[in-house]
């Protein structure tokens, strides 16, 4: 992989990845119309962590808030007593089923699931969920009000981000709008909920990767993808939630539903191999 790929893999990894319309998808799907080879869900992973320092700066204020209340009330033996304290532990807890499903269904996901035929498939069907949540979600709930149910089912509905296609921030947003929380509140948890999961996955694959060989990729080129995943993705944090105090989420229905379409398209006439 040369320098300038590495960089700009990093940079649609950077806008896609908070954006409710699949950064694995992109990833996979740009290198096959350029015909670049599929770099792989070891190197989407990693890519990732680029994106976790985006939104660890951009959200730095609210997690040392929820670090700090998390400890000092565990400290004092009443670990839920405020609302900081509860959302960092809930947000914990929620990460556990992506965690369970990405390991029991590793192979899956790094082999035949990223097929484009799934992942075209993906985007449609979360296009259609997201169209049905913006119908009937009531849109009233604040993040300070969500519960350890909504939260926890929103942390169960983030599992199906492994499938390729689904989009992380997607699915959780949808979740969101489905459990009554406003737009804006459901990105801001789907960011803050994406952490523990982001990290744990970028470092799991980050070893795998140096341990497999990372000649073929080069720490020079992997640290520019890195940089601009992060950029990227600091831009498109700010974007999403400033746009969605304003707008609805039918602008990336809509592109999901056409991207979709359009790769099977390419697929049925034998453009891009299924």
């Amino acid at each position: 992989m040369s320098t300038g790929q590495a960089a700009f893999l990093g940079l649609i990894q950077g806008l896609t990845e908070f954006l409710p319309i699949s950064s694995i998808a992109h990833l996979r799907v740009i290198p096959a119309l350029l015909g670049w080879p599929d770099p792989g869900a070891p190197l989407s992973a990693v890519l990732q962590l680029g994106t976790l320092v985006a939104v660890l700066l951009y959200f730095e204020r609210d997690l040392r808030g929820l670090s700090r209340e998390a400890i000092s009330s565990l400290l004092r033996g009443r670990p839920l007593e405020s609302v900081e304290a509860r959302l960092a532990w809930f947000i914990l807890i929620g990460t556990l089923p992506i965690a369970c499903a990405g390991l029991l269904f590793e192979n899956m996901i790094k082999g035949e699931a990223r097929s484009l035929s799934v992942i075209a498939s993906s985007l449609v069907g979360l296009a259609l969920l997201l169209w049905i949540a913006e119908g009937v979600g009531v849109r009233r709930i604040q993040m300070e009000q969500v519960g350890f149910l909504r939260s926890q089912a929103i942390g169960l509905a983030q599992s199906l981000a492994l499938i390729p296609g689904a989009s992380r921030s997607g699915v959780t947003i949808t979740a969101g709008l489905f459990a009554g929380m406003t737009r804006a509140a459901a990105t801001r948890f789907s960011f803050l909920l994406g952490i523990p999961a982001i990290l744990a996955s970028g470092v799991y694959e980050l070893k795998a990767l140096v341990a497999g060989g990372i000649q073929e990729i080069g720490w020079g080129s992997l640290c520019l993808g890195l940089v601009a995943a992060g950029v990227s993705g600091y831009v498109a944090i700010d974007f999403l939630l400033k746009y969605l105090e304003r707008h609805t989420t039918y602008v990336f229905i809509w592109y999901r539903i056409g991207l979709g379409l359009l790769l099977w398209a390419l697929i049925l006439s034998g453009v891009l191999a299924a």
